[in-house]
């Protein structure tokens, strides 16, 4: 996670104008650790993400509140230098990460899907998070199946963050739902920019 960040922060930083970060599931912590002290970034956008507060992973925040069921379906790949990549069982990937999108679409997604580190999984927030000084949108899928709706209204409150509830939508909620993501996304900019 803290190599993303710096990557992420090197982009801000050649960046002449005010930004708007937005994070999808992990990407939450990404946008959460770049962001801080970064001060063109205006607004943070969380797309049924995680908002860590110090000490905290992603792995623990999905696992704070009951109804995630990602765990079972992950299917682990030991790469060079010990590291393990965890990929969602591609049968399983439509129903888990995105039910409500089509499933033709969803099985093409299942395999061409981009592998987490699972290191990157425990690794906690480590600075100020971003989101205690910046305003802060999260977008929240009531039917996530990876971070339960539970686990993103709980954080995004501690955040003060602006809520967006999509009824029924799934982890995958800016594929299904692309019209409110972006509406969200260009609210943040507006009032922020």
């Amino acid at each position: 996670m803290a190599s993303d960040a710096t990557s992420v922060r090197s982009v801000i930083d050649d960046i002449d104008g005010p930004v708007v970060l937005v994070g999808h599931s992990y990407a939450g912590n990404v946008i959460t650790e770049a962001a801080s002290g970064e001060k063109n970034v205006k607004a943070l956008v969380y797309v049924a993400a995680f908002l860590p507060e110090v000490g905290e992973s992603a792995g623990e925040l999905s696992n704070k509140f009951p109804g995630s069921t990602l765990a079972p379906t992950l299917h682990q790949v030991a790469v060079a230098g010990g590291g393990t990549d965890l990929y969602i069982d591609q049968a399983k990937f439509p129903q888990q990460f995105a039910a409500d999108v089509p499933v033709r679409t969803a099985k093409l997604l299942a395999v061409s899907q981009r592998p987490i580190d699972a290191a990157a999984l425990a690794e906690p927030e480590v600075g100020t998070p971003a989101w205690k000084t910046i305003p802060s949108y999260s977008i929240i899928p009531t039917a996530d199946r990876n971070i339960p709706a539970a686990a993103q209204y709980w954080m995004a409150e501690r955040a003060h963050a602006r809520v967006t509830t999509v009824k029924g939508a799934s982890h995958l909620v800016l594929a299904s739902q692309p019209e409110k993501t972006t509406s969200v996304i260009e609210k943040a900019a507006r009032e922020n920019g």
